[in-house]
């Protein structure tokens, strides 16, 4: 008999723990670049006519580059970080 696996909603199953190395870069370059552009927009532009479309828009072409930076750069942010903080 097989244990029974964690669900995330419903009977969809979480996934294995090696899928955080993708996931966890997948969702921080997804709210960084979101929170970044929002904010880049909002004081270049103000508040306009269709500023959620173009932003989403801009947010999308955003991500497609932050998503492969993140994980390129983080192995090397973790290196860096564990010079400067003691990790046990």
């Amino acid at each position: 008999m097989q244990p029974k696996r964690s669900m995330i909603i419903g009977s969809i199953p979480k996934l294995s723990a090696k899928w955080a190395t993708i996931v966890m870069p997948f969702i921080l370059s997804c709210l960084m670049s979101g929170i970044i552009s929002l904010i880049n927009m909002l004081r270049n532009l103000g508040w306009i006519d269709g500023f959620i479309t173009l932003w989403f828009h801009n947010w999308m072409i955003s991500w497609v580059f932050a998503f492969p930076i993140v994980l390129i750069l983080l192995p090397m942010v973790r290196k860096l970080t564990s010079k400067l903080v003691d990790i046990p």
